[in-house]
């Protein structure tokens, strides 16, 4: 009899049909849903030195809308605690994604260097996508789960450096651009480890106005690493800080962090008629 129980086959759900062929290039994209996408929008705290994030709201709307657009689901949570905020997540994760091609989970908060803040204290960003290891949520194991996280990481500064253009332009002296000291060196942080993230409050953040823009215009078109490069040249190239009054934060830059453990390449084909 132990024989018999020791070779018998592994229970459905811990030995599942792979969501995509070993070596595919690209992961399957076709289920009946594109998938779920979670949003937590931090605008007030209850942390004595945490300041109102003023422009955040319009970094969220401009999100649920970009998402949508591209066949997400979208369900939007503001100024949750941290326990109602791992409610979510825990939700999320023991929900059957079976027909979901991805997940996206997307934080726009306060931070520091390895951590978040919830409405009432701060968490590791690493446990953020904790909850959805293969063994955790079986539903979407070897299916992609994208991580956008708008926060800052410490309070340096990049004061970025000139460069000339490689072409004179009509006779005229080379041109000069400025770009961050930390470009060209890829889950998708708004900034480095250890600096400063900048938000408009009236138009959002850098880093969450280049992404909405890119997935708008070539959501379809491009695989999310080559959409996330162009999100960084938005950010490093188009956006300064123009602050006269303080010299300290004048005219600074930014450049975002992708880190991957992608094992193929992702992108949103239009899911059922839309484009």
């Amino acid at each position: 009899n132990s024989f018999y129980r020791s070779n018998t086959i592994p229970a459905p759900n811990l030995l599942q049909l792979a969501p995509t062929e070993r070596y595919a290039n690209y992961y399957n994209m076709n289920h009946s849903k594109r998938g779920l996408a979670l949003i937590f929008n931090h605008e007030f705290f209850t942390v004595p030195h945490l300041k109102a994030r003023c422009g955040t709201n319009v970094d969220c709307e401009n999100l649920i809308i970009t998402l949508k657009t591209l066949g997400f689901e979208v369900n939007d949570y503001h100024n949750l605690t941290h326990k109602d905020l791992v409610k979510q997540l825990e939700k999320a994760s023991e929900m059957d994604h079976s027909e979901h091609d991805c997940l996206v989970v997307a934080v726009l908060s306060h931070g520091e260097l390895g951590l978040l803040y919830a409405h009432d204290t701060a968490y590791k960003a690493d446990s953020l996508w904790h909850y959805f290891t293969a063994d955790r949520c079986q539903s979407l194991a070897g299916k992609p789960k994208l991580f956008f996280i708008q926060a800052c990481q410490g309070d340096k500064l990049d004061p970025g450096v000139s460069l000339k253009e490689r072409t004179e332009t009509d006779g005229h002296p080379f041109p000069t651009f400025r770009i961050p000291t930390q470009a060209d060196f890829l889950i998708a942080y708004s900034t480095i480890p250890g600096y400063y993230s900048w938000r408009n409050t009236s138009r959002g953040s850098w880093f969450m106005q280049a992404l909405c823009s890119e997935l708008s215009a070539n959501g379809t078109r491009y695989d999310i690493l080559t959409l996330l490069t162009f999100v960084c040249q938005r950010v490093a190239l188009d956006f300064e800080s123009n602050t006269p009054d303080n010299i300290a934060m004048h005219q600074q830059k930014q450049i975002p962090c992708i880190t991957t453990m992608l094992t193929r390449l992702v992108k949103f084909p239009p899911k059922n008629g839309i484009v």
